[in-house]
């Protein structure tokens, strides 16, 4: 068994993905959550063969890896120390610790995060509650114009939260309960109202469907630029 890696040309997009060859009599394509690409091959296909299905299940591939990026938030490692670099809302900040015994606090002022605690290991939990208060009152304040304009479609969300999620930047329910990352105040505004905008599209369209991205597209004409910084940004 032996894997090959191979490209074809989809529109703009370029879709690269490996090929396994194996004891098999159909050719299969699987998309990983790392959006990785793999083709499963019988031994005598032709790369022109399996090219053709690539390009036949192009259009399934793409979706499934916007699918899968819309899930994944990855935050490098902090150790919530005196010149290191946080994000609020889409700046960077040098991060300064202050140690003293008055109330703890987060001061933002110029490129800086001054963090005030009383010990420095509560530097960390300090700044994730200050984030957190912050969270709630800037994404709601994002989030209110952009349900107004939703109410063309008749639909509204049946309640809002922010809180922790490890996977999702965003969701929407069944019920139409919509929950956003508390980690996206450190993105920048354009790149929050894209999620929020993704979400109130799920009470239009429950999935991933054409009519969904061309609703999204409606609302938000660049929204993969946006998705894309987002990515980009918070890695």
């Amino acid at each position: 068994m032996a894997t090959v890696g191979y490209f074809v040309e989809y529109g703009t997009t370029t879709i690269h993905f490996s090929v396994e060859y194996c004891n098999r009599k159909t050719l299969g394509i699987v998309v990983t959550p790392d959006c990785s690409v793999l083709v499963k091959s019988p031994c005598d296909a032709t790369i022109e063969q399996i090219n053709e299905k690539v390009r036949k299940r192009a259009a399934w591939i793409v979706r499934q890896q916007r699918q899968f990026r819309s899930y994944g938030v990855a935050t490098p490692e902090r150790h919530y120390i005196n010149g290191e670099t946080h994000l609020y809302l889409g700046r960077q900040y040098m991060l300064r610790v202050v140690v003293e015994q008055a109330t703890e606090r987060v001061v933002c002022r110029a490129n800086v995060l001054e963090v005030h605690c009383r010990e420095k290991q509560k530097a960390k939990s300090v700044l994730q509650n200050w984030y957190k208060v912050r969270a709630s009152a800037k994404l709601m304040e994002y989030f209110q114009p952009i349900v107004n304009r939703f109410k063309k479609y008749g639909v509204q969300p049946s309640s809002v939260f922010i809180r922790d999620m490890k996977n999702r930047w965003g969701s929407c329910t069944p019920q139409g309960k919509i929950i956003l990352n508390t980690s996206l105040i450190r993105a920048p505004r354009i790149c929050i109202e894209y999620v929020i905008i993704h979400e109130l599209c799920h009470l239009v369209y429950k999935n991933h469907t054409k009519d969904f991205y061309s609703l999204l597209a409606t609302e938000m004409p660049s929204w993969e630029k946006w998705k894309a910084k987002l990515e980009r940004f918070m890695m």
